[in-house]
C-alpha cells in the first residue's frame, strides 16, 4: 500500500528473526534494526500507543472481549483524524497532506474555517 521499507525497526520478537523474514528483508533491500532486549522504553512511541488502543477499546468491548475487532477500524478512523498536541495536526495530514473525509461530514457537511457572527451562527443552526 505504501510501498517497501527501507528501514524496518523491531522489537526482539522471533517473528523479526526468522530465516524467512531475513531473507525477505535482503531480497527487498530493508536494513533491519532492533531494540535492545529488556528495554521496553527503546519501543516508547509504540508503547503508548497500544496503551492508547487498550484504553479506548476497553471502553466498548464486551465482557468477554470477543469483539474488539469490530471496534478497531472505528477507534483507528477517530484517532487518525483527530489533531494531537506534539504535533498540533493529524496523523492522516502528516500521512497524506490532506484532511480525512469523515462519514459526518458526509452527512452534515464541513464546518466553515471562517468564523461567524452570532447571527450568522443562529441562522444556519
Amino acid at each position: 500500500r505504501y510501498g517497501v521499507p527501507m528501514i524496518l525497526h523491531s522489537d526482539q520478537g522471533t517473528n523479526f528473526d526468522s530465516a524467512l523474514f531475513t531473507e525477505l528483508c535482503k531480497l527487498l533491500g530493508i536494513l533491519k534494526s532492533r531494540t535492545t532486549a529488556l528495554h521496553p522504553e527503546s519501543d516508547g512511541m509504540v508503547e503508548r500507543f497500544n496503551r492508547t488502543i487498550l484504553n479506548h477499546l476497553s471502553l466498548f468491548v464486551s465482557k468477554n472481549q470477543t469483539d474488539w475487532n469490530t471496534h478497531l477500524p472505528l477507534f483507528l478512523l477517530a484517532y487518525r483524524s483527530a489533531d494531537h498536541k506534539a504535533t498540533g495536526c493529524t496523523p492522516a495530514d502528516m500521512l497524506f497532506g490532506r484532511t480525512l473525509r469523515l462519514p459526518c461530514d458526509i452527512l452534515f457537511g464541513r464546518p466553515s474555517d471562517k468564523p461567524s457572527s452570532p447571527n450568522e451562527y443562529l441562522n444556519n443552526l
